[in-house]
This record gives C-alpha cells, sequence and structure tokens, in this order.
C-alpha cells in the first residue's frame, strides 16, 4: 500500500501509512511533504522547460488529517532562468501544508563540481535502528533506519521509505528523498517526546545536487534554546556523497 492514492488530477487520498507521530489520528507530515515535491515536479514537467529543484521550503500550517486533501499550484515568479513556485495543501478548503520552490535551468558544471563536506559513513556500517522503538504511527512503521547514536540530539543515519509515495504512479528520486526529509526531527531526539513536545513549524531543504537511489543520509544536530525556540540542523547525502541541507525551526514544549 502507498502512502496515497490519486483520486484526480489535484486530489489525493491518504491511507493509514500516513498516520503521525505525534498523533496517530493525523497525517505525519513527512509523507505529504514529499506529495507536494512531486506535485511540484509534476507541474513543472507539464510546462517543459526542464527545469531542477534547488530549494524546497515547506510552512506547516496545521495538522492534517487522514482525509482526501487538495493540491494547488501557482507560479510566482517565471522566467526563463528560475521561476518561484508556490504549491499549498488543502483538507476542506484550510491549508495546511504551504510549499515554495525556487526552480533554476541546469547548466553544465560536473568539471567544477565539489563540496568539503565530508562523505557519511556508508549504511553499511551502522546498525539497524527500529524508530518505532521512539515513535508511534504507520509513516514510521514504513521506515527502514541504519543509524550511528552519538547522544542526547546528535545521530548520523541512513533511511529509506517501505512503501511507494503514491500507488501506480512513478515518482522522481527527489520526491522518494523528501518523502523523508522530516525524519531529520525525530532521529537525533533531544529529549523524550513522551516528556517534552517538540513539533517543526517548517523545513526548508536546499540542494547542489539531485539525490539517487533509494537511500537517504542524514547527519543530524538537535539544538534546544532557553525560550522554547528549537533548530534542527542535517546535511542530507546520497550514497554518492553530500547532496544538500535540511533546517527546521522548533516549537520545543515542556
Amino acid at each position: 500500500m502507498a502512502f496515497f492514492e490519486r483520486l484526480s488530477d489535484t486530489r489525493y487520498l491518504p491511507t493509514a501509512h500516513t498516520s503521525g507521530a505525534w498523533n496517530i489520528h493525523e497525517q505525519h507530515i513527512a509523507p505529504a511533504i514529499g506529495l507536494l515535491a512531486h506535485h511540484i515536479e509534476r507541474d513543472a514537467a507539464a510546462r517543459g522547460h526542464g527545469f531542477v529543484i534547488g530549494r524546497l521550503s515547506y510552512d506547516i500550517l496545521g495538522t492534517i488529517p487522514i482525509d482526501a486533501m487538495d493540491a494547488r499550484i501557482e507560479v510566482l515568479r517565471g522566467g526563463r532562468t528560475i521561476e518561484l513556485v508556490e504549491a499549498t495543501l488543502l483538507h476542506d478548503d484550510r491549508a495546511a501544508l504551504r510549499a515554495r520552490a525556487w526552480l533554476l535551468r541546469p547548466n553544465a558544471t560536473a568539471a567544477i563540481a565539489g563540496t568539503p563536506i565530508a562523505p557519511l559513513p556508508s549504511a553499511e556500517t551502522m546498525p539497524a535502528w527500529d524508530p518505532a522503538s521512539v515513535w508511534p504511527g504507520g509513516f514510521i512503521q514504513n521506515v527502514q533506519v541504519r543509524r550511528l547514536d552519538h547522544g542526547p540530539g546528535r545521530a548520523q543515519y541512513w533511511a529509506r521509505a517501505l512503501q511507494p509515495l503514491l500507488a501506480d504512479e512513478p515518482v522522481s528520486a527527489l520526491a522518494r528523498a523528501a518523502t523523508l526529509f522530516d525524519l531529520s526531527n525525530g532521529m537525533a531526539v533531544r529529549a523524550d517526546p513522551n516528556d517534552i513536545a517538540f513539533p517543526n513549524l517548517d523545513l526548508t531543504a536546499h540542494l547542489f545536487a539531485l539525490p539517487q537511489g533509494e537511500w537517504l543520509g542524514f547527519d543530524t544536530s538537535v539544538s534546544f534554546g532557553p525560550q522554547g525556540i528549537g533548530l534542527t540542523s542535517t546535511v542530507l547525502h546520497d550514497m554518492q556523497g553530500p547532496i544538500g541541507s535540511i533546517g527546521q525551526v522548533l516549537t520545543v514544549r515542556p
């Protein structure tokens, strides 16, 4: 069973596999993040310009029940080399998740490509870890994780989804990876989620390379400040090396 079924060109039905970690009767935001990435890519492909996504920035506007949803999309800034697109996921006409994506015309830069960021240890060198030992919900049960724990708020890990994003519909490696982006706030917990709530309000991914393969690597640090604000910071990797970063602001609630 996939995370979503398509009902129409703009309407989607979540399955039980999307149930959340903070509340199992609501959707985990991670699959919805992947779904909007796919919706943005699908819209861009229909316009035929061949652009690629360099940034995905999400604002989480509210909880989402496990019920049919609608997606809307608008080009905010068109152009021949870059464009800014906004996509919104709605339930009963209430906006629940909004994404803004910068799309860029690709250029041939393989000859100068490189990064000083160190590669992540391979998945084979990390022990298997069951995220359901910390978190409930259908989504978490459908993610495979291999993880090195470096103490509270610090971990390195590889993850892959055990279910497709959409039933009977191909999606890109980026959309599959985006389905896992929101894991970063839950795989390196700084405090027991039974004692302290720390949901994220947003998620922004900056990419300098598009992900390849099923496994996505994370090098994550979680910080709590003295005034109820937290930050989860992650360097993203695929099997070829580093590809970008994720930032999430947290509301920390004792």
